[in-house]
């Protein structure tokens, strides 16, 4: 499969939406999907943070030569600095020779037309990553990874046709480092702070959070991270050499590390929030931006973080003036941020652009102690027409038997070469059988059940398939339902392949 990604860095859009976007292309390359990038110099050497994790087939539009009127449907369309129009014919005209299976936009500077206008000359689905919805979009695929009770209520009135929406921090696209990054364990103490206000800090909101640690008394260690692209860097060095025990970080490859070696984050509320989150730090997250006026009032009420509602000294030092002794506020922050995020989200979004490659192979008695977790977990049993939980002697025999079993086929479905589900059909003739799957559990709600069931009928070959569904399990009935099955009972489907 080919994705490519369309994103930019500027001073004034900054790199998150670079690196979240690398995020992702991570996890794509890891199931083996070609990736390239399409960027526009706008000041930032997009290409070469890029290049720093490996990829090398990067596309650099021409930088603007003339102003743009900002267009008064897109709020942010000033940041792309030239018009959709533009963008269209030169995105579809660097894509066309090796046209994508996906282009995914990470922009808030373009709108429905965008969607439509790439999706038409190369003929490809269109992703959005994206979390502030105020224009109209027409993408066949949205990501937004934070933080909202209904993200298809918060979409709308601005989503155009038919989308799927992978929302919530669940999807939160982080590095592959942080899957199995080392966490952060607690201290009563805050014995030191780490600082970091995203990767250009136009606004030199890290110097104001010295001052602000200043204000509040703490004395302590204090690490501010940053990059080689902030335009204050060189006031920002001096600030630093003027505080004792206070050092300057640049151009981290991942900053899971950082995280977890400080007692204290502050940081922006940007796309790091959800880093933090995973490593399961307590963390003072301040405003900088509109859009993140929304995310971290949001997450403080639910007790994942604290916020600065402004990135002033005086609120922010008032903020960590009252976090940093109490101990007991901070574990439960803490505690809260790590049932929050995985480090998965990247590989689950990946998962869900490339499941239209799946395939099944036969499963062997290798498979049984990871078929075994995925079964017993509670909520596969909770769907399952046997909801017990399962013996590790009594599966390895029921292993093997079916394995033994000639009118038993016996598949797993893998992307890539990860394994996502099981599948099975015991047939009860020459040409009809009963069919059962069952997902990783980590991986519910992508869209990966229809391409394991259509993938395990074409591997087993029945003519016609009967499934028995749960009349609670809404869910898998929907499944069966757009796999082509006719209900019959209140429990009973079938189907009959042509």
């Amino acid at each position: 499969m080919r994705v490519a990604i369309r994103v930019d860095g500027s001073a004034k859009i900054g790199t998150g939406h670079v690196r979240r976007s690398l995020s992702l292309a991570q996890a794509l390359r890891e199931l083996g999907a070609t990736v390239q990038f399409v960027t526009r110099d706008l000041g930032i050497d997009s290409r070469a943070l890029i290049a720093q994790q490996g990829f090398v087939d990067t596309i650099v539009l021409p930088a603007p030569t003339t102003g743009v009127e900002p267009d008064p449907a897109i709020p942010h369309s000033a940041w792309a600095e030239v018009s959709w129009e533009r963008d269209v014919a030169e995105t579809a005209e660097a894509l066309r020779a090796n046209a994508p299976d996906w282009v995914v936009l990470d922009s808030y500077a373009f709108d429905v037309r965008w969607h439509e206008g790439v999706r038409n000359a190369l003929g490809c689905k269109i992703a959005q990553i994206d979390d502030v919805p105020d224009r109209r979009t027409a993408p066949d695929l949205l990501i937004d990874h934070t933080y909202h009770r209904d993200h298809r209520e918060k979409y709308a009135k601005w989503l155009v046709g038919k989308t799927k929406i992978l929302g919530g921090p669940r999807y939160g696209l982080l590095g592959p480092a942080f899957a199995e990054a080392e966490r952060y364990r607690f201290h009563d103490n805050v014995r030191s702070v780490g600082v970091f206000m995203g990767g250009i800090d136009a606004g030199n909101h890290s110097g104001v959070v010295l001052d602000a640690l200043e204000e509040a008394g703490f004395g302590g260690a204090v690490e501010i991270v940053t990059t080689s692209a902030n335009p204050n860097l060189a006031a920002l060095r001096a600030r630093v050499a003027e505080r004792p025990d206070t050092t300057l970080s640049l151009d981290l490859p991942d900053l899971a590390a950082f995280f977890a070696r400080h007692d204290l984050q502050v940081g922006a509320g940007g796309g790091a929030t959800w880093e933090r989150c995973c490593i399961g730090v307590p963390t003072l997250l301040v405003v900088v931006a509109p859009n993140q006026n929304t995310v971290a009032p949001a997450l403080a009420e639910e007790g994942v973080v604290a916020f600065a509602a402004e990135p002033t000294r005086a609120c922010i030092a008032a903020e960590l003036a009252a976090l940093i002794p109490d101990a007991e506020r901070r574990r439960s922050l803490a505690e809260s941020a790590a049932e929050l995020v995985d480090g998965l989200g990247a590989m689950r979004v990946a998962l869900a652009l490339m499941a239209p490659s799946l395939s099944v192979r036969p499963a062997t008695a290798a498979d049984a102690q990871m078929m075994f977790e995925w079964r017993d977990d509670p909520t596969t049993r909770a769907v399952s027409l046997e909801s017990g939980t399962l013996d590790w002697d009594s599966h390895v025999e029921w292993l093997e038997r079916v394995l033994s079993d000639r009118a038993r086929q016996l598949f797993v479905g893998e992307i890539g070469g990860r394994p996502v589900g099981v599948i099975r059909f015991d047939f009860t003739g020459e040409s009809r059988a009963e069919v059962s799957l069952y997902l990783d559990p980590s991986l519910h709600g992508i869209g990966l059940g229809p391409a394991l069931l259509l993938a395990g009928e074409a591997a087993a070959d029945p003519a016609i398939v009967d499934a028995t569904v749960l009349e609670t399990n809404k869910p898998s009935q929907a499944l069966f339902a757009r796999c082509g099955y006719e209900s019959v009972a209140p429990d009973k489907w079938v189907k009959r392949r042509s």
